[in-house]
């Protein structure tokens, strides 16, 4: 789709969608965006000008279907797969990116971190993907040394960074916002630090005393990001790992610079959309969205999950989707989707699968509370199809179209019940939408409850 549209881009020295649209250009993506969303184009141009919306679309990654992420648009879930060294391969995880898009993922990160050449597995997956790809490249970096954290160097990180967008990733989490001032403030958590880029970074920073060099060195970051429209994704390397550590003071030092590096690449016309944090008791959900509001100057949020309890290993599907639905309602742009293996193990296919249908949900819930035009037409076409008992209708409309038929088939599974005003819960006697009142018979009962008012006055 997008050969023609970068070919004449190529050769200039900030390809950014942000660029365009600060120009006053409306480019082809930001076009496809606005049929996409239902919105006029205008709206995504100064959307994307004014930095509270991304379009992540790398030059070389010319089969993205362009989508945006924004509170100006739906709110938006993404699937992490990801090979390991101790399970998984390119097959695979090229498979669960096709599950993924499946299932209605919007953006795909690859967390690869062994299980095969890495660049071989990236660029697999990129070649697959019709919607934006993500990736942290610190693993890769962490990789390419052998594992030794020490031995890295600034350039390893910039080296891979560039290797990266070459290859066509559209976002990359940058680890910046942790700075080495920030390491004494975690003495407190139960968790410490959890986000295994932030862990290499203050692993690093322990050892040679010196500043994260991703953030000395973000201005180069910024130049090969602005060369291949690679959008920042700021990494929350202090996001809390359990509730008891949610909104501390480690978290929030790191968001304060988050949000210097969210108006610094500005400068430059590059796209940012800044990430928070994973486990946040309800009460504090509303507040954590402010205030990254407030503090990276409305740039897209972009949250994993966040858990509201910590108490229920294999099913954190759950307990973050939760946290999901509300941070959505409250202005998130994009959900990380969290899978029922989470804190447990690699997710397979299956696991995949769930974590996607729960955040589907929890997406569309936001968009439902936020009163986005249109939003519940889907839930009133499904409400209606349930009514008339048009159970393939139903299934259609269903998040999981596979599932439910499955579920209804298990006690039904013959054809002529895609037709019966029943299933196995209440059985043909008991359903109450049986129930068919129609406007005569409504109209009679009016009558009678006027005159019988009548009487008793």
């Amino acid at each position: 789709m997008r050969t023609e549209w970068v070919a004449k881009r190529r050769g200039q020295s900030n390809v950014s969608q942000m660029h365009y649209a600060r120009q006053g250009v409306i480019t082809e993506e930001m076009h496809y965006v606005a049929q996409r969303e239902n919105l006029p184009a205008d709206l995504i141009r100064e959307e994307v000008a004014r930095g509270r919306m991304i379009i992540p679309a790398n030059i070389n990654h010319t089969n993205l279907e362009p989508m945006a992420i924004g509170i100006a648009s739906k709110c938006k879930v993404n699937a992490n797969i990801g090979a390991s060294p101790n399970s998984s391969n390119l097959q695979e995880e090229v498979d669960k990116l096709n599950l993924a898009v499946k299932y209605g993922a919007d953006t795909v990160m690859d967390l690869s971190t062994g299980g095969g050449n890495l660049d071989e597995i990236r660029t697999a997956i990129i070649k697959a993907s019709p919607v934006p790809i993500g990736t942290v490249p610190v693993y890769q970096a962490l990789e390419s040394v052998h594992g030794t954290i020490e031995n890295l160097t600034a350039d390893d990180f910039l080296h891979i960074i560039e290797k990266h967008a070459q290859q066509g990733v559209d976002y990359q989490t940058i680890h910046a916002g942790i700075l080495i001032e920030h390491l004494p403030l975690v003495r407190s958590r139960i968790t410490g630090i959890v986000s295994r880029g932030g862990g290499i970074l203050a692993r690093w920073m322990l050892h040679h005393h010196k500043q994260n060099p991703l953030y000395t060195h973000f201005q180069d970051i910024i130049e090969i990001f602005k060369k291949y429209d690679v959008s920042f994704s700021l990494g929350d390397s202090l996001r809390p790992g359990c509730t008891h550590d949610a909104s501390d003071e480690a978290q929030l030092a790191e968001l304060k610079t988050l949000g210097q590096l969210t108006r610094k690449a500005w400068e430059d016309d590059v796209q940012v959309m800044v990430e928070g944090p994973g486990h946040v008791p309800m009460d504090q959900i509303e507040f954590n969205v402010r205030k990254q509001m407030e503090e990276c100057s409305e740039a897209p949020f972009y949250v994993l999950g966040p858990l509201v309890t910590d108490i229920a290993p294999g099913y954190d599907h759950i307990t973050s989707a939760i946290g999901a639905a509300m941070a959505g309602w409250y202005g998130t742009a994009m959900l990380c989707y969290v899978t029922p293996k989470e804190h447990l193990g690699l997710p397979n296919a299956e696991d995949v699968r769930n974590g996607l249908i729960a955040y589907k949900i929890a997406a569309h819930a936001a968009d439902i509370a936020r009163h986005r035009p249109g939003a519940r037409d889907r839930d009133d076409e499904l409400s209606k199809a349930r009514y008339n008992f048009d159970w393939n209708r139903q299934f259609e409309l269903s998040l999981d179209p596979e599932r439910a038929k499955e579920y209804h088939d298990e006690t039904l599974p013959a054809d002529i019940y895609k037709t019966a005003e029943f299933c196995s819960m209440c059985g043909p006697k008991f359903c109450p939408m049986q129930t068919k009142v129609d406007a005569d018979a409504l109209t009679e009962l009016e009558k009678f409850l006027a005159k019988e008012a009548v009487t008793q006055s």
